[in-house]
């Protein structure tokens, strides 16, 4: 049964949709400058109450389904800003839905409440030098002394790394109890022993990317997120948010990229007629097209399942390899029809083609997804 868009939805994008208009399309020259997100734009979030969409009201929420998360990202998709969308993205579904789901009410009190109304920024600290895809393979230990924790290690590629005021950080809590050994924890990134270095991307320049090192830094245990042993079933629950919003973005994008580049070969001419008149064109364009419109029926899918509480990991793993190879491939194509101008920062084309380039690698690779499908299938 296909998504319905209520009113609510229509007046709730009606809302995103002037926010993207105000604060992001206007700024975006800003932000890839700054390389991150100015922080207000977290507090202007929380007061429209778009950084809790599905959280329980109690802690300032707005108990709503998926279904509003994926309006919500089909806007932002389309602000041509995708490193500051990232952040965004990075705070409503990488680092808070684990401590949503799985943290009790003193730890929600104190980082997740801030956090739906903008005042706190959070990230995801998953991924090390050696550790990437391979969460299991992660080294960062955290060894209890008390009642507190001593962290070190380092994670890598940590997206809001310069604006984070908290990570939720998954480290090795017991090296003897393979996955059962792994613990989801909130560390201040004011913590003594916490330093961070930014990193220089290729692309998303608008957001804020860095390597955290951890020296004897000291959490208490109660900063835990649900049980102590349970963090790698939980970042994997976890990581089907950050997915699915990913594939929900990047076809906005691929969408609106499509929408500006038929505008381009209507207005460029060519041999003395517009490029939208040639038939190579009019083919690429229609399968670009062709394209789009299945990765957004696969979205749908994906979304009803999770509206009606169902398991939809397996939909959920083809997605995110389908949905990337379309914007990867879109943004080519764009590029190439948009000729010597696709090849400047200024163009849309141009961004999207570094920007998207990360889908099949972040949130866990292509390969990964594959092989997660291919065991899915009994091979």
């Amino acid at each position: 049964m296909a998504l319905q868009e209520t009113e609510d939805h229509k007046l709730f994008r009606e809302t995103v949709r002037k926010f993207v208009e105000d604060e992001m399309v206007p700024r975006a020259r800003e932000f890839d400058t700054a390389n991150r997100i100015d922080k207000s734009l977290f507090v202007k979030m929380g007061d429209l109450g778009m950084l809790g969409l599905r959280y329980d009201p109690a802690y300032g929420g707005a108990g709503l389904d998926w279904s509003f998360t994926k309006v919500m990202f089909e806007e932002f998709g389309r602000s041509d800003n995708a490193g500051a969308t990232l952040g965004v993205s990075v705070h409503t579904d990488m680092a808070t839905p684990s401590l949503a789901t799985f943290g009790d009410d003193d730890l929600k009190k104190k980082y997740l409440v801030p956090s739906i109304k903008g005042e706190m920024v959070g990230a995801i600290a998953v991924t090390e030098p050696d550790a990437g895809s391979d969460v299991s393979a992660i080294k960062t230990r955290a060894v209890r002394d008390g009642d507190d924790w001593v962290i070190n290690g380092s994670k890598i590629y940590i997206t809001n790394a310069a604006n984070a005021d908290w990570l939720c950080l998954l480290a090795v809590t017991d090296p003897e109890a393979g996955y059962n050994g792994f613990s989801q924890i909130i560390v201040p990134t004011s913590s003594p022993g916490v330093d961070c270095d930014l990193l220089d991307k290729i692309g998303l320049w608008g957001s804020d990317t860095g390597q955290f090192f951890f020296e004897d830094v000291r959490v208490p245990v109660a900063n835990t997120i649900g049980e102590v042993g349970r963090g790698f079933q939980q970042q994997m629950m976890q990581f089907q948010d950050e997915r699915m919003v990913a594939c929900v973005t990047l076809i906005a994008s691929s969408l609106h990229l499509w929408e500006e580049t038929k505008k381009w070969t209507d207005q460029r001419i060519l041999f003395g007629k517009p490029l939208s008149k040639m038939q190579n064109t009019q083919f690429k364009m229609a399968d670009m097209w062709m394209q789009i419109a299945i990765a957004k029926e696969f979205i749908d899918a994906c979304v009803e399942q999770l509206v009606q509480g169902k398991d939809a990991t397996e939909k959920i793993t083809m997605a995110k390899i389908h949905c990337c190879r379309v914007a990867t491939s879109v943004a080519d194509e764009c590029v190439q029809l948009h000729g010597g101008f696709g090849f400047m920062k200024e163009s849309m084309a141009g961004r999207a083609f570094v920007d998207t380039r990360v889908g099949t690698i972040g949130g866990g690779s292509e390969e990964t997804m594959l092989h997660y499908l291919a065991k899915h299938l009994g091979f």
